[in-house]
């Protein structure tokens, strides 16, 4: 029988794998701009300032695109809850340096989306607006959750993440937007790789308690989900238009991640391993 881990232990056992895996992280991310991926020479004044509003013969972008857009601007302009969410846990130490750096990493996010969606008149800015306010006042707010549960999750989303901005990169016809999203996926990837290695590392820590948590999270798993305008949900769009369908998560998101942290050929679970690695079966192989 493993001997069952505190968060508070976990945290400080855990402490030196996120200081390195911080040093890694930043010495592995490109410097980007975010003001470079705008056109901002297509720019012009609304009504209020004596220009003209929008109306949708202004846009020059897709369905497809826009609606991409449109769902990854509302996912990072609730950044706060986020940020509040994953500080909860992490106020610690290096690991507080990290939420920092990942809600940094995150509200640039927002930033170049937003500028070049109000810039390009993309989308219809007052709707946007309007979704904006209703989805952060909702807010976001998980269960209670232990610290290896916030790691698993985490590694996931980011993961999740990164394939729907790669698949809206391979389906815009627009370069620009191309660029933004393939952008966007190589953060989350890298952002995914940090939780990813503190779940290997806990792994070999506190392997029952670790594969108990990332079986928890795959069954729980969900992407963040906003309601749009017209009144459907983004799952339900990003699904149609082949941007993003939970029905791809274990192929895209979870079979990965098990492998990497060799899930199926690990001998030091107990009992309690064993019964949470029999849970993940059907996604071996």
């Amino acid at each position: 029988m493993q001997n069952v881990l505190a968060d508070r232990e976990l945290l400080e056992a855990l402490s030196a794998e996120v200081e390195s895996n911080l040093t890694r992280h930043i010495a592995a991310a490109a410097e980007w701009q975010p003001h470079d991926y705008v056109p901002w020479s297509d720019g012009r004044n609304f009504e209020f300032l004596g220009g003209t509003d929008w109306d949708p013969g202004q846009s020059e972008l897709s369905e497809t695109a826009k609606l991409a857009l449109t769902v990854s601007v509302l996912i990072a302009d609730n950044l706060p809850s986020y940020h509040r969410e994953l500080g909860k846990y992490l106020r610690t130490g290096h690991w507080w340096r990290w939420v920092g750096r990942w809600t940094a990493e995150e509200n640039r996010h927002e930033i170049l989306i937003r500028n070049f969606l109000m810039v390009g008149r993309g989308v219809d800015p007052v709707a946007l607006e309007r979704m904006r306010m209703e989805h952060m006042t909702l807010g976001f707010r998980r269960p209670a959750m232990h610290l290896l549960d916030v790691l698993a999750a985490c590694a996931f989303e980011e993961l999740a993440a990164a394939v729907r901005h790669r698949n809206t990169a391979a389906r815009a016809d627009n370069v620009i937007v191309a660029a933004i999203a393939d952008r966007l996926a190589a953060d989350d990837e890298l952002q995914a790789v940090f939780f990813a290695n503190l779940i290997e590392a806990a792994l070999d820590l506190a392997p029952d308690q670790t594969v108990r948590a990332i079986a928890d999270r795959i069954a729980d798993f969900h992407v963040p989900v906003v309601q749009l305008a017209d009144g459907r949900t983004s799952d339900e769009v990003l699904a149609a238009a082949g941007i993003y369908d939970a029905e791809q998560e274990p192929e895209l998101v979870f079979k990965p991640l098990l492998e990497q942290w060799n899930i199926f050929s690990r001998t030091d679970f107990g009992e309690d391993g064993e019964k949470a690695r029999a849970e993940l079966e059907h996604l071996r192989g």
